[in-house]
């Protein structure tokens, strides 16, 4: 007599994964995207203005000028650790390459003969080679933050002291230096590169702002970095377990000198881009910006503890607090709520963040 064929056993509950983890609730940012969504819709039945192609590429060119900056740091927090200094890096980046290019601009000044000449008026500066002026000021601006990254890389990779102190430190000293080279001052971009070295950081391109052009060139290089190199395999692996990560073999005392150099050069390339749209590098230039622009990588997905976070995450905590801003000026609200707003988000982000990892 045949024996019957028992049907075979099933487990529906191994190996399924909730649906607050898996998909687009995988990470904190599609939670924020969500956020970010409802906040537009909020803001147009506040204003019928928020929506207008103006305001819209208003709010681009806006977020583009902590964007770039809060890709570097998001870097830095995948490795765990912080990088507090980048809003002085910015200001310092500015005034030096606004400087370079007026020094070397005006003739007499030492070394000024090597890229400009006056015409036979005797009044009209021309340039000796178009553009070398803005390349040499702008390469200017970017070797301080460079030396300001390996600064910081060697003393936290090397020293071992801790990145909050270190990069706290590295704040006030960079923003001193900042003082002394101006006396306090603004410095104002001059000299025959000058028209063109606005074009760059404050132009249009396909009839978008130019700097927010630059965050997607390098938020895909990121993204390209970050999940198809070694190197950015390397830098999760610092940010899950430093101690495993140099058992395997990693480099860790590289790795982290490159995060901190790559966070201080994107720094210096928000600074300059900064001040080709304010048309001047004050002296207070972006002061306080490395709390929004820490905040924002934080919002957007980027992990304290870190192992965490994207430029993804990094751009759209950036527009949510742009948006936040600028709905507050369009529905004409006290700006004064915008920090407190901010704040609340943050908690709200890790909150939410915190309860995913709680349902698990």
């Amino acid at each position: 007599m045949a024996t019957p064929v028992e049907s075979p056993l099933t487990f529906t509950n191994v190996g399924k994964t909730q649906w607050w983890r898996s998909g687009f609730f995988a990470s904190q940012t599609g939670y924020v995207l969500l956020a970010l969504v409802a906040l537009f819709v909020v803001m147009n039945f506040a204003s019928p203005y928020f929506l207008t192609q103006g305001n819209l590429q208003n709010v681009a060119k806006n977020f583009s000028f902590i964007a770039i900056a809060t890709l570097g740091v998001t870097l830095v927090i995948i490795t765990g650790g912080v990088d507090l200094s980048v809003g002085s890096v910015m200001c310092f980046s500015a005034m030096i390459t606004s400087m370079v290019m007026t020094s070397i601009s005006t003739p007499g000044m030492p070394g000024a003969d090597w890229f400009v000449h006056l015409a036979p008026d005797g009044k009209t500066v021309i340039a000796n080679m178009p553009g070398l002026i803005l390349l040499v000021s702008i390469l200017a601006g970017l070797g301080v933050a460079l030396v300001v990254g390996l600064v910081n890389g060697f003393c936290i990779a090397v020293l071992g002291l801790s990145p909050f102190v270190t990069t706290l430190g590295m704040l006030s000293i960079v923003r001193g230096l900042g003082y002394v080279v101006s006396n306090g001052r603004g410095s104002f971009p001059s000299g025959p590169d000058a028209d063109s070295f606005y074009k760059l950081t404050s132009g249009v391109v396909f009839g978008m702002p130019a700097p927010f052009i630059y965050l997607v060139v390098l938020a895909a290089t990121m993204a390209v970095v970050l999940h198809h190199t070694g190197f950015g395999r390397h830098v999760f692996a610092l940010g899950g377990n430093e101690r495993a990560a140099a058992l395997t073999g990693i480099s860790v005392v590289r790795v982290k000198i490159e995060v901190y150099v790559i966070c201080a050069l994107a720094a210096g390339l928000q600074g300059i881009i900064v001040c080709g749209w304010l048309g001047s590098a004050p002296a207070n230039m972006a002061t306080s910006y490395e709390l929004n622009v820490i905040a924002a990588a934080v919002i957007g997905g980027a992990n304290l503890a870190g192992g965490a976070g994207g430029p993804l995450g990094a751009i759209v905590g950036c527009v949510l607090l742009e948006v936040i801003r600028n709905g507050l000026v369009l529905a004409q609200v006290n700006s004064y709520w915008q920090q407190t707003l901010v704040g609340v988000i943050i908690i709200a982000a890790v909150l939410v963040d915190r309860l995913r990892s709680r349902m698990a």
